[in-house]
């Protein structure tokens, strides 16, 4: 894996703790429902994103 690569991942996995911190206040305030399902689906995105990276090692 080249250093772009690495780097890459390193900052979609940041962005995954950070979304998920997010999904957890936002399951905490339930006034907006769907917001719960956008923040699930940028989750969804960023996981299958790291494991394409990981993949094409």
């Amino acid at each position: 894996m080249d250093k772009k690569t690495k780097k890459k991942l390193e900052i979609l996995r940041q962005r995954l703790e950070k979304t998920q911190k997010l999904l957890a206040a936002a399951r905490q305030q339930t006034d907006e429902a769907d917001e719960v399902q956008k923040i699930e689906q940028q989750i969804t995105d960023i996981k299958s994103e790291i494991s394409k990276l990981k993949s094409s090692k």
